[in-house]
């Protein structure tokens, strides 16, 4: 066997500034980990619109857990997160605000639950199938037998309500397809298994591009960032009802539509998938081709336009399905954004 000869200077430099660009992640340079992120408390210096930061993340997850969702948990205290504190502080009858005032951040610590836990990949995790790419025209959907996570750490990230960037940051070297492997996740349960309060209406603000549910007494009871039609497309106005839940639905394109970007002439439809068009459920309304739906990009809700639905991440869609039944009155309102 040959001896073992110690690298020269110049070369345990080299060694060093390659493994550091392999290992370092826009999160771990924050000090985004477990304990960071519990001790972080949200202030003006601690919070970022640009950048994900210990302490967005704190809050994010409180939020979530109070069904006062900032949409996809990203560490960023961005438009969504701002319209969901601002929610939550009418619903607790506090002083709307963009700062995190300790009243706040008092009603938002429910419990001593730290905001991450751990999680062991598991075998249906990564069992699949998986798309190697999803298909940016709908069109080139309609023959994929199912529209599926692209990848594991896609399913992860969605399983607990944040975006890819932030898992792989929470997890420098660790291997999303792998059965058995121990990650840190952000903890967005409730804590308790209590089942989800009905709503008693459903009000859709058109301008704000919000979703709001409120049971009987008229209390704000969850809040959901939204992309609510578009130019093109508007949404409807006035009152609607809720007429069918379709859990995990297949998508039917109607040439009538007349979408931007689908130039198709013949109705074809779109196998069930979390990667699916209308996400992993499709909430009827009583105006013929509109709901509240999911989405394959979570990312952009509130940030782009939809074709006159109302679309939510996968998990609010789904929180808002389990709220409503049919026959709730679903109110569309103009707002002022």
């Amino acid at each position: 066997m040959a001896e073992a000869r110690p690298l020269p200077a110049a070369a345990k430099i080299a060694f060093v500034v390659t493994l550091l660009a392999l290992t370092a992640t826009p999160g771990l340079a924050a000090g985004m980990d477990p304990a960071a992120i519990a001790s972080a408390q949200p202030s003006k210096k601690t919070l970022s619109k640009d950048k994900p930061t210990p302490a967005g993340v704190h809050l994010q997850v409180l939020l979530d857990r109070a069904h006062f969702s900032p949409g996809e948990i990203d560490g960023k205290f961005g438009e969504n997160a701002r319209k969901a504190l601002r929610a939550f502080a009418e619903a607790r009858q506090l002083p709307a605000s963009d700062e995190v005032t300790d009243d706040l951040w008092k009603a938002l610590q429910t419990d001593d639950r730290p905001p991450t836990t751990t999680y062991t990949i598991t075998d249906k995790d990564i069992a699949g199938p998986f798309l190697r790419k999803l298909p940016a025209k709908m069109e080139d959907m309609k023959d994929i037998p199912k529209l599926g996570y692209t990848s594991p750490r896609e399913e992860l990230a969605e399983k607990f309500h944040m975006s890819e960037q932030l898992l792989t940051a929470l997890n420098p070297g660790r291997h999303f397809d792998r059965a058995g492997e121990t990650i840190v996740v952000v903890d967005t349960s409730d804590g308790g298994s209590a089942p989800p309060i009905k709503a008693d209406r459903v009000e859709i603000d058109k301008a704000r591009q919000t979703v709001k549910l409120f049971d009987k007494s008229n209390a704000l009871i969850g809040f959901y960032p939204a992309s609510v039609g578009s130019e093109e497309k508007p949404s409807p106005s006035g009152t609607l009802k809720v007429t069918e839940i379709d859990q995990n639905p297949t998508y039917r394109y109607n040439p009538a539509y007349h979408f931007k970007g689908v130039h198709a002439r013949k109705p074809f439809k779109i196998m069930p998938g979390p990667n699916n068009p209308v996400g992993t459920v499709w909430i009827n309304l009583s105006a013929d081709g509109y709901g509240i739906h999911g989405t394959p990009s979570p990312q952009n809700i509130s940030k782009g336009q939809s074709h006159g639905c109302v679309r939510l991440t996968n998990w609010d869609a789904q929180r808002v399905a389990a709220s409503v039944s049919k026959g709730t009155p679903v109110v569309f309102v103009e707002g002022t954004s």
